[in-house]
């Protein structure tokens, strides 16, 4: 089941801050209903949020009057601005928000036919990332051997995705294969998306799935109950994968103790312009910590720090998983010369 679809000029997805307690869809007639499900982490996930922001700008383009190209054009571009300020982190919505501008803006004839192109670019952009996933998964499978114990930090399921996942699909595609691999997850605080969603999906696939606190991953590194650790991505830089807050703290453990540290992430998440001192951390509501759902669990007045991510040195990056192969950070550097020499 695809946790985003589009059905004439309305956008149906799940609700992820239902789960696992229930399976809501919202169906999303506005541009402005998708930037606040995704400021608000109805939906989240670095690839599906891209899909969703393109999502958005077509839901602009179909329900449109404007009959001129240019004043269609213009609404696009509101749109887009919109989107852009609702998560400043993930890079893959802004990779999707300048795609689907780039296709109207380059897009000739009237109001009609670039809508219909931003529709169908949108549409494309949603399988293309079901594919790419299976890819991902495929090409990672490669690295996990029968009886594996795999950590995972956060969600990169298919819940983070249009359909299968990144970590998760690694991990799909090798159970797929026929391998009994076994997973363990951390809670992931402060919005458990570990214990809400990775937990939901691999049990729901009939994958075998131990939830732990995040404060434990170094407990059960020192007890070697861990052979692997694959996590996803929201933005891979030159030097540093930014990721989930706690997967630094995964990644310096897991070099310590010996055990390989995977990242699996589309080409899309890579941002090989810059470096991670140029990136910007979002910081989130107070509340996230403070409170546990509606109750507080802290004292008024405490200060508070709740970043959403945080920044892991390739130096701990045992490799990166994409649809184009298994990648060495030294083969990284690679690829980011290939792409500036095609600038």
């Amino acid at each position: 089941m695809r946790t985003i679809e589009w059905k004439d000029g309305v956008v149906v997805t799940i609700d992820q801050t239902k789960l696992p307690g229930e399976l809501v869809f919202l169906k999303m007639r506005e541009c402005h209903e998708m930037a606040s499900a995704i400021e608000n982490m109805k939906i989240r996930g670095a690839p599906l949020i891209g899909v969703a922001a393109a999502y958005g700008l077509a839901l602009t383009a179909y329900h449109s009057k404007a009959e001129k190209r240019e004043d269609l054009v213009k609404e696009i571009l509101q749109s887009a601005e919109m989107l852009r300020k609702t998560r400043p982190t993930a890079v893959n919505l802004f990779w999707a928000i300048n795609r689907i501008v780039g296709r109207a803006r380059e897009t000739p004839g009237d109001a009609k036919a670039v809508a219909e192109v931003v529709v169908k670019e949108a549409q494309r952009m949603a399988d293309e990332d079901v594919e790419i996933n299976r890819k991902i998964g495929e090409n990672g499978s490669r690295l996990i051997d029968d009886g594996d114990v795999v950590l995972t930090h956060c969600n990169a399921g298919s819940l983070a995705t249009v359909d299968y996942g990144t970590a998760l699909g690694v991990i799909r595609a090798a159970w797929k294969q026929g391998k009994r691999v076994k997973v363990i997850a951390t809670e992931t605080r402060p919005k458990l998306q570990g214990a809400r969603l990775t937990a939901y999906e691999l049990k729901r696939d009939g994958i075998s799935v131990t939830l732990i606190t995040d404060s434990m991953v170094g407990y059960v590194m020192s007890k070697q109950l861990v052979n692997k650790i694959v996590v996803g991505a929201d933005r891979i830089v030159q030097d540093a994968v930014i990721n989930k807050i706690g997967t630094y703290t995964m990644a310096v453990l897991a070099k310590e103790h010996k055990i390989p540290f995977y990242v699996a992430a589309p080409t899309s998440t890579m941002d090989l312009s810059h470096t991670s001192s140029e990136a910007v951390i979002e910081e989130r509501k107070p509340e996230e910590v403070t409170h546990f759902g509606s109750q507080r669990i802290a004292p008024n007045g405490v200060k508070v720090m709740n970043p959403a991510f945080d920044v892991t040195p390739m130096k701990y990056v045992s490799a990166i998983i994409t649809e184009m192969g298994v990648l060495s950070p030294e083969k990284l550097k690679e690829l980011r010369g290939a792409l500036r020499s095609k600038v």
